[in-house]
């Protein structure tokens, strides 16, 4: 059996979307995903939830 699922490290993300591996870990218990270390993996399916939240929270900062 093979299996081809993309995984992506928390710290992977951190540095993809320039912030630290504990705000990616705080967005993940805010949006119920289960990651607490940054060696934790994160799917496909969570990582675009993480970086939709960091889309949202940077249009909303931005128009403040």
């Amino acid at each position: 059996m093979i299996f081809n699922v993309a995984r992506l490290r928390v710290r992977e993300l951190a540095e993809a979307l320039g912030v630290d591996s504990p705000e990616i870990i705080a967005t993940c218990i805010l949006l119920k995903i289960p990651a607490s270390t940054p060696l934790s993996s994160l799917s496909v399916d969570q990582s675009k939830e993480i970086i939709d939240y960091f889309q949202k929270l940077n249009t909303k900062q931005d128009m403040d």
